[in-house]
């Protein structure tokens, strides 16, 4: 099969296209021929060594954790799915920018949602899952998402309302009409971010959610008065400076229904800034690693 990989550290320029062997569904797992991949943020800091210190890389690696396709094999103890249903999900940290992937954790994909779409779906939903779990009942309780316009903000957001959070993001003014979209009144960040937020929710914050690593951490604790009720998904050095958990995606499927779910209702949509075929992978990944994406990029195959 045709596949992304890369065979040591360094530039985008390094990712090359290869013949390598399929893999195959183990128990538990199923095989999807990849419509469409997601390309996130660890993809390109782990293809750069950033985080080799925390999760060194095994060569060579074909990127991508998550992506949409059609099922093509079932393996052991799998009752939920048959072969030609259309899913979007988790594999390793590894594996999915290929014509062939393994997924552990997997959701049907959504009538409303195109493949490419739903390939953006998988880690943002893991993600914003499992750091709105982290900060408990969230029902009547104001939440403030730092970067709210991100693959994992527009999950997040989504999911949050659906909750029962008021949700505040923060976000460049450029994005603002689409956090509306999505059921959060929207703030600029940066300085007098607090006073703003005063102004919208004259209560303050009861907690706030950070997908941006902005250096805003140590205002958020400052924001919602306890760091307890602060949670990160991008700043592991300085929560533990300051107290804040620090969470990372699980491959939950229960979580990836949830988001599905929304997507039945038109409640969340994944939007998709840009599409690159998979000889474009290395354009996808200096693009990501520039930042500022409106939610999310997306490989096609």
């Amino acid at each position: 099969m045709r596949a992304a990989r890369y065979h040591d550290y360094g530039p985008a320029d390094v990712i090359v296209i290869d013949d390598v062997p399929e893999p195959h569904a183990g128990p538990g797992e199923i095989r999807i021929r990849v419509a469409a991949a997601g390309v996130n943020p660890i993809d390109w800091k782990l293809r750069s060594g950033e985080v080799r210190a925390y999760f060194p890389v095994e060569f060579p690696a074909i990127p991508g954790r998550d992506a949409a396709g059609v099922v093509d094999e079932v393996g052991d103890g799998v009752s939920d799915v048959t072969v030609g249903d259309k899913v979007f999900g988790l594999g390793g940290i590894f594996g999915a920018a290929a014509e062939y992937a393994v997924l552990t954790a997997w959701s049907a994909v959504p009538e409303a949602w195109t493949l490419e779409q739903a390939a953006g779906a998988g880690l943002a939903v893991a993600t914003a899952g499992r750091a709105l779990d982290a900060l408990g009942d969230l029902s009547g309780r104001t939440l403030l998402i730092e970067g709210a316009a991100g693959g994992v903000g527009g999950a997040a957001v989504a999911m949050a309302a659906a909750r029962g959070a008021a949700v505040i993001g923060t976000s460049s003014p450029a994005k603002h009409a689409y956090l509306r979209t999505l059921g959060a009144v929207p703030t600029a960040y940066g300085d007098g971010l607090a006073d703003r937020v005063r102004e919208l929710a004259p209560g303050g914050a009861d907690a706030a959610l950070d997908l941006a690593a902005s250096g805003s951490l140590a205002d958020l604790v400052a924001l919602v008065g306890d760091a307890d009720r602060v949670v990160t998904v991008a700043d592991a050095a300085r929560s533990a400076e300051l107290g804040v958990r620090h969470v990372y995606a699980e491959n939950d499927a229960t979580v990836l229904a949830e988001g599905a779910a929304l997507g039945g209702k038109g409640a969340y949509t994944p939007y998709v800034q840009a599409t690159y075929p998979l000889d474009r992978i290395a354009d996808a990944h200096r693009e990501a690693e520039g930042g500022h994406v409106q939610g999310k990029l997306v490989v096609t195959l």
